[in-house]
This record gives structure tokens, sequence and C-alpha cells, in this order.
């Protein structure tokens, strides 16, 4: 892989690489979060935890960013004042292949944000990280996280039975792809973004 993204701009947003100073916004998005969140995303049910908890969390996350092994973004507003969610590019699938995972901000649901992310990502993973095939899998009941790939031109692979985790149970999880030959004519290559490296030099 080459140099990944440390940072892109959206047309509404910011995706960039965790710090630790993020901690404190960090926590609060969960905190202001954590009824919507839940249902979905098992690591919300070991919540509250103390600050200094986000602020190993997220060294883990910068430590695995700069050693290539996985890669970690906060969505924030243009301003980096906000913090909208949290999304990422994830080499858990294979070889030469990413998986994109995002949650966002429970007062920020509805305004195309999910969406705009994970076309930001498919760009990155195919234009920077030059892999051959992107995912995003998702539990059969959580249909606003299923509408995003549907949008982007990914299509549905596979239903994997309890492999995903919804209400605090295991139920099926659906998987959805997009392969390097079907991304230029897919909607998520029509974004503009502008992404930068961890020197700030361009790369898209």
């Amino acid at each position: 892989m080459t140099a990944p993204a440390y940072r892109i701009v959206t047309p509404q947003l910011l995706l960039r690489c965790y710090t630790p100073a993020d901690a404190p916004l960090f926590a609060e998005a969960i905190a202001e979060s954590i009824e919507h969140l839940l249902p979905w995303m098992p690591w919300a049910a070991s919540e509250p935890q103390p600050l200094e908890a986000k602020i190993e969390r997220l060294r883990r996350f910068r430590a695995n960013f700069d050693l290539d092994k996985d890669f970690v973004y906060g969505i924030f507003n243009p301003q980096e004042k906000r913090l909208l969610g949290s999304t990422g590019l994830h080499p858990r699938i294979g070889d030469k292949a990413l998986e994109i995972g995002y949650w966002i901000h429970k007062d920020y649901i509805g305004r195309g944000y999910a969406t705009e992310t994970a076309a930001a990502l498919t760009k990155v993973a195919f234009l920077v990280h030059k892999v051959e095939r992107v995912e995003i899998h998702c539990a059969v009941e959580n249909a606003r996280s299923a509408a995003v790939p549907r949008k982007l031109g990914f299509h549905h692979e596979a239903t994997l039975k309890n492999r995903s985790y919804a209400y605090g149970r295991p139920c099926d999880q659906m998987v959805w792809t997009l392969f390097a030959e079907e991304y230029p004519s897919s909607p998520a290559a029509q974004l503009e973004i502008a992404a930068y490296d961890a020197a700030e030099r361009r790369i898209l």
C-alpha cells in the first residue's frame, strides 16, 4: 500500500486520523449517541468509560494508522469543533481489499454524512491504496446502514448467518461489495475530495 491519506476534505466534512487530543470530542460524541449506538456497536456496551480510556483508544488508533495496520478516522465538521461520527478503512477482509465501517452522531443522522464519508473512503481505497475490492458489512436489521452502499453502487453479494450484532444478539450480516473495475462508473466515484498524506502533501 502507498502512504495513507491522513486528512480527507469532502464538500461537507473533514475526515482525519485521530490524535489523543481528540479524546474530549470523541467521548462527548459517544455519550450523546450511546442509545443510538448500542443496538449496532458491541463496543458501546462497555460505555461509559473514563476520558483516560478514550485517550488510550485514540493512541492505539493513531499507532495502527502510522504502522499501516488499520485506518480509523474521525468525521469532523470543517472547523473541527464537532465530532460527527467515526469511520475507517479496515484491512481485515483479505489481501488487496478494505472494509469500510462508520457510525454517525445521533444529531446528524439523515444529512447524507454516512454516504459522503463512505464515498470518500471508497475513492481513497481504490485510488490511494490500490485495492481490488471494497466491502461494507452491516446487520440485516440496520436499514440506514444498508442504504449507504446501495446508493454508492455496491452490490449485495451475500448474507452471512449470525455474523453481526443487533439489539444485544447475533444476527445475519449483509456483505456489500464494489470491485475496482466497477468503481469508475459508480456513484462513489463522482464525489470530489482532496486527500493529504502525513506531510500534508496532496495525494488526491
